[in-house]
């Protein structure tokens, strides 16, 4: 059979009612006319109906360009107060438009909402206000938690928490030091620049003992967790919250704060801590290696500067911070992983907007840690 060029007519009957009868093969690989002629030719003459039907029984094949064009002028005719009436489509047809129109709606209103700087304003403190919420009782529920496990009360299994261990622990000292070694290069690098115009190079081993230990230790090891370890906890929680794992957790009666957070958290308190000494030890090892080959200062003498300079209590400020920082980007890999969406996309956020909070976290922290050793004279 032949094919037919797409083609319509407009058909005016009484009382204002058109009827816009297509016929002919409506495919996108043909030429049909477009949604502008349609409503150039039915509001011709300055006639504006009060209704329009459509009729498609002369179409001997259609696709989605009918159903577009359909679309299109309905959406124009309903705009100008004119009613449409598909009582004459195909029972397909119909259906397709009812699906385009009940999204329609939806995506409208998020358009004028966002166009919109007082509505924009509302829904992101709505939004802030709802989460400042779901932080606080992710806190308050982790903190039921330990203290449960304290009274030895809490589910935690020993081999997840030890797997838990050797992931955050172990496997991340390569990185760790890498990262500390050359951190301690170029504070020394940069403080031998300018040291070196009084005479003073020697002086190169407190800058970077003081530094490494008091700050850049707890703070390198820490931002390398979060985007290591804390992303990890994200997108595992994030991946179990997708495969429904959590949801039977709950169903059989198992607490996933404590048999997934909690060991988790528990994991990063000791192992931050432990790798805020490693990174200290790196960054010193940087600085030394500076020292003897670019300033020609001898290894045992850098050695008994750095120990004359660096006290215990700059050191035991460093690791004590580390601790907090650990915490800290536990919590916020896991809640993020627990309050993940159901959607591979979703999961793929948590783990952005946990390392993003992380790193925030421990860097607003340790700004706030400078500030009370300052007041305090420590």
């Amino acid at each position: 059979m032949e094919n037919r060029v797409a083609s319509f007519t407009i058909q005016l009957a009484d009382q204002g009612v058109s009827r816009i009868v297509f016929s002919g093969d409506w495919q996108l690989k043909n030429n049909h006319p477009q949604a502008d002629s349609v409503l150039t030719q039915i509001t011709q003459d300055n006639h504006k109906p009060q209704s329009i039907s459509f009729s498609a029984q002369q179409v001997t094949i259609w696709d989605s360009s009918l159903v577009s064009l359909i679309y299109a002028v309905t959406r124009s005719c309903l705009a100008k107060g004119i009613k449409v009436d598909y009582s004459e489509l195909p029972s397909g047809l119909q259906s397709l438009l009812k699906l385009a129109f009940a999204v329609a709606p939806q995506k409208q209103t998020s358009d004028k909402a966002a166009g919109s700087f007082v509505s924009r304003v509302g829904t992101y403190s709505v939004k802030a206000y709802a989460e400042a919420l779901e932080v606080i009782s992710f806190i308050g529920e982790i903190t039921l938690s330990l203290w449960r496990f304290m009274r030895v009360k809490a589910r935690v299994r020993r081999i997840d928490f030890l797997e838990i261990v050797q992931q955050a622990g172990p496997e991340g000292l390569a990185i760790v030091g890498l990262i500390s070694l050359l951190v301690g290069l170029i504070l020394a690098y940069i403080g031998a620049i300018q040291l070196n115009q009084f005479g003073a190079e020697i002086y190169v081993a407190n800058l970077v003992g003081l530094a490494m230990s008091r700050e850049m230790g707890g703070i390198m090891a820490s931002i390398i967790m979060a985007g290591r370890t804390g992303a990890a906890f994200a997108a595992q929680l994030g991946t179990m919250q997708v495969n429904e794992e959590i949801d039977a957790l709950k169903t059989f009666g198992v607490s996933p704060m404590e048999f997934l957070v909690l060991p988790r958290m528990l994991a990063l308190i000791p192992m931050n801590p432990l790798l805020c000494i490693y990174a200290i030890a790196a960054g010193v090892l940087g600085g030394m290696i500076v020292s003897a080959l670019a300033l020609g200062i001898p290894v045992p003498l850098y050695w008994q500067q750095t120990v004359a300079s660096v006290g215990l209590t700059d050191i035991a400020i460093g690791v004590a911070k580390s601790v907090f920082f650990g915490v800290l980007v536990a919590l916020c890999g896991c809640y993020h992983g627990i309050k993940c969406g159901r959607s591979a996309s979703a999961v793929g956020e948590a783990t952005t907007s946990a390392v993003v909070s992380s790193i925030v976290c421990v860097v607003v922290a340790d700004a706030i840690f400078a500030v009370l050793t300052g007041i305090l004279g420590i």
